[in-house]
């Protein structure tokens, strides 16, 4: 069996479009040891493939990130797959908030150094020692209290649309600078109750521990993350204080938490919150752009790249050529483009 994909993005979207049945997004992951990344990452393409599952994971000696979309038909199947290998046996399953079934085309699964990038160096570090789970009610009667410090451990341009109300920002758009940044922010605050979120609960986890390892003494992280969280608060009737849209990192590029929109187009200032990729494949610059803009710049983001991604693929194809790719999501901006 081939254990990676072999047919083009384009002929993979169409199928998937042509699908007649539902499919469900759906994030996990466990910072757990595994002794072989690749023979596991062979033997999970293999199983997950087969039930017709795309998405992104990766696979590190720490653990597994997962981001997936699986056939609704086959859920049981996949989830009775997760199960039977030990250390996900009975793990928690992120169902996504607000889901169209088409948030990955294809399954990759990598291995990598760690399952999040996080430029931690230091041999007495121990996942291990990590804060507490707090869960919906208990983040809703913690944060309840004034003297709680709301840490958000995501990205700027994910915060920049979404957030819970009186989180902290730290001003990154790499998890790795944001470690050491939160250290410093919160020195003065080593004895507050302090409570570190993220999306799916991968980062906001490691961070209660890299919090603890610097003499913090009370660390809680949001179980399963604002996913899990919101799921929860809408099913126990609980007030929901997350304001604004959650970023994904699929082709959805966010899910409706609420109605607040917080954040503007980057182009014209109006309130917006739809993220967009620019069309110029020579820039894909991640940035927020209303309906109108996406008019006038033809789904660019500048009169530059409307020009550019107006000529014929030949000279697009030329001058792209030099230009470093992999931005997709390192590429935000904060001030708004013209």
């Amino acid at each position: 069996m081939v254990l990676h994909n072999r047919v083009s993005a384009e002929e993979l979207r169409k199928r998937l479009l042509s699908e007649t049945f539902k499919r469900v997004t759906v994030s996990f992951y466990q910072y757990a040891k595994i002794e072989d990344p690749q023979a596991f990452r062979d033997q999970l393409y293999e199983s997950l493939f087969k039930l017709g599952v795309f998405g992104r994971i990766y696979v590190a000696h720490e653990g597994i990130n997962a981001q997936i979309s699986v056939p609704e038909h086959h859920f049981e199947a996949f989830r009775d797959t997760l199960y039977a290998i030990d250390f996900l046996n009975g793990i928690r399953l992120n169902i996504a908030v607000d889901d169209d079934g088409k948030s990955f085309f294809v399954l990759k699964i990598k291995v990598r150094e760690k399952i999040v990038a996080d430029g931690i160096s230091d041999p007495t570090f121990d996942m291990a020692n990590r804060g507490k789970y707090v869960d919906a009610k208990g983040f809703n009667e913690l944060t309840n209290d004034p003297e709680t410090v709301i840490v958000d451990m995501r990205n700027h341009y994910e915060f920049e649309v979404g957030h819970f109300d009186g989180a902290i920002e730290v001003p990154s758009d790499t998890f790795r600078d944001q470690l050491p940044m939160a250290v410093d922010m919160l020195k003065d605050q080593k004895d507050k109750n302090i409570i570190m979120y993220c999306t799916g609960g991968i980062r906001c986890e490691k961070a209660s521990a890299y919090m603890l390892h610097h003499g913090f003494k009370n660390v809680f992280h949001l179980e399963g993350g604002i996913i899990e969280y919101t799921n929860k608060a809408r099913q126990q009737g609980l007030p929901i204080k997350f304001k604004g849209k959650n970023f994904v990192f699929d082709d959805r590029l966010g899910e409706r938490i609420s109605e607040d929109i917080i954040s503007q187009c980057h182009q014209c200032g109006e309130p917006c919150d739809t993220h967009t990729n620019c069309l110029n494949d020579g820039c894909h610059l991640l940035f927020i752009q209303c309906e109108s803009c996406a008019k006038k710049y033809n789904g660019c983001c500048s009169d530059e790249c409307k020009e550019v991604y107006a000529l014929p693929e030949e000279e697009r194809a030329a001058l792209r050529k030099g230009v470093e790719k992999g931005l997709m999501f390192n590429k935000s901006r904060r001030k708004r483009i013209k």
